[in-house]
């Protein structure tokens, strides 16, 4: 089985330090997940975007990624709340 490479962008990084112990254990979960299988059956493709991103959710969460097939990578580009992440 192959194993993919996760990149965090800066901007999910940063919000991702700043969360609760609990909520920053589940997320962290949810991205080592998807070095195993980056699209898990919760996973959607989000609309209205040029490039192919894809979301997974944590509760009110919402985590966005892009998946390189040929790079072995996947690099998670935002992470925050449902309400504010799609703008």
């Amino acid at each position: 089985m192959v194993s993919f490479e996760i990149y965090l962008h800066s901007k999910a990084h940063k919000y991702l330090k700043n969360l609760d112990k609990r909520t920053y254990e589940g997320i962290l979960d949810k991205i080592t997940n998807l070095a195993k299988n980056p699209f898990p059956s919760d996973a959607k493709r989000v609309v209205g975007r040029k490039e192919k991103v894809f979301r997974i959710r944590f509760g009110k969460y919402r985590i966005l990624y892009l998946f390189y097939l040929e790079l072995n990578t996947v690099v998670i580009i935002n992470i925050d709340k449902r309400s504010r992440i799609y703008r």
